[in-house]
Formats: structure tokens, C-alpha cells, sequence
């Protein structure tokens, strides 16, 4: 694993610089909101407050939600990309691995998930019975690079090396939805029985929407039980 590029996960939002640019998306979407009112004149510098309250929270009318969106940067495994992608109405632009030539443009990324033990089992003298679990993964992933390389050095197009590649291997995706429907997303890919890694991403996301986006997410608790998150879909 020495010579391996091992990254660290991540996804932030993109345009929600700070808590003054999250209020503004709930000042757009208090004032589309009151368009069938037509009580525009009654916007204030602070009524989204009140009005995102008790018009989405209060009378349930999350439609008006969906007029603002968010752009989203993550670098996750293939593995989750798969799973990402599975939710409707978003706009995904994903690394491809048909077009990179990891060979020539730029080597190849990959993520260790959490909780691969470096302790290999052992005998009751002390001594290793096998290689350590963390010895195996970077075994395969050392394996597949390589063949990789010499796919392409042999003439094989990336569309066609890439077949060798294993989930582990890092993918930037770029993801813009609106703010409805990721409030589903951050509710169901946080609960217990998301995937340990998507949860790696996911949570550290929910947070920063809690800190730059109010109201919308607050309510959003990690780590419970699917069962429980679902009673939060509005």
C-alpha cells in the first residue's frame, strides 16, 4: 500500500458559502410561496422565519421547497456513487472512467473504508496465521491497478481497462437538487442502515445544511432507525 493513492471522502456544498447565503435561498422560497397571495408586500427582512414555519412546517406545503436548489461536490467510492445516484430528481456530473486515462491524465484515487482491521489473526504462540484484513484489501487494489496499467500500456482503451477496478476506487460527482427533495435524501441515507460509508459523507453534509440552511433540516437526527427517520417525510 505504499505507493497507493488512498483519499479521504468528503461532500460540501458548493454555492452556501456561510448561513447569510442559506437564508437567502429561504427568502426565494418564502417569496414563491407567497405568490399565490399574492402578499408580496408583506416580506420582510426576517418574516422567512415565521413564514417557512408555518406555511412548510406547520400547513405541510413543501412544494415551495423545490424553487431552491444547492450544488453539492462529494469524492466518494464507486460503490456509493451507485447508490447516489439512485435518487430521482437531481442533476449528476460524474468522473467517468470511459474518458480518464488514470495511466496518462492522472493516477488512480481510492478510499479505505472504516473499520478494515491491521491486525492479522494469530497463532496462540503469537505468530500471523494469515495476512491482516487491511493486508488483503491493499493487496486487491495494488492487483487491479496494476493490471489496469498494463491493460492500457497494451493497447486497451480506458473504457475498456476500467472493467478491473474495484468499488474502492474514488469518484468525484457533482449533484444539484432542490432542497425538498434532499431533505429525503439526508433523511435516508443517515439512518442506521445506510452504508457505513455513504453515513461517512452523509452526516458531516446534514451538519453543515443544519449550520447554513435553518429550519429545513433541523429536525434531522443520524443514526436512528430508518423506521423512525421515514416518519419525518413530508
Amino acid at each position: 500500500m505504499k505507493n497507493m493513492n488512498i483519499v479521504q471522502p468528503y461532500a460540501h456544498l458548493m454555492d452556501v458559502p456561510d448561513r447569510a447565503a442559506g437564508i437567502m435561498l429561504l427568502k426565494k422560497i418564502e417569496w414563491c410561496g407567497r405568490i399565490s397571495h399574492r402578499s408580496e408586500e408583506s416580506q420582510t427582512e426576517d418574516s422567512w422565519d415565521r413564514f417557512i414555519r408555518t406555511v412548510v412546517l406547520g400547513h405541510g406545503d413543501w412544494s415551495i421547497v423545490e424553487h431552491a436548489s444547492v450544488t453539492i461536490d462529494m469524492l466518494v467510492d464507486r460503490g456509493i456513487t451507485h447508490e447516489w445516484v439512485r435518487h430521482r430528481l437531481c442533476a449528476f456530473t460524474q468522473e467517468s472512467t470511459r474518458f480518464v486515462n488514470y495511466e496518462k491524465k492522472m493516477p488512480p484515487s481510492f478510499i479505505l473504508p472504516d473499520g478494515i482491521s491491521e491486525e492479522a489473526p494469530r497463532a496462540a504462540n503469537g505468530e500471523k496465521t494469515e495476512l491482516s484484513p487491511r493486508d488483503y484489501w491493499g493487496h486487491a487494489i495494488s492487483t487491479a491497478e496494476g493490471c489496469y496499467r498494463g491493460l492500457i500500456r497494451n493497447g486497451c482503451s480506458p473504457q475498456i481497462a476500467r472493467s478491473v477496478f474495484p468499488n474502492a476506487l474514488a469518484s468525484r460527482i457533482i449533484t444539484t437538487t432542490n432542497l425538498r427533495n434532499l431533505r429525503h435524501i439526508m433523511i435516508m441515507r443517515t439512518t442506521k442502515e445506510a452504508h457505513p460509508q455513504m453515513r461517512q459523507v452523509t452526516i458531516p453534509l446534514l451538519r453543515e445544511l443544519q449550520e447554513k440552511i435553518p429550519i429545513l433540516f433541523e429536525d434531522i437526527e443520524p443514526e436512528q432507525k430508518q423506521s423512525e427517520a421515514m416518519k419525518r417525510m413530508r
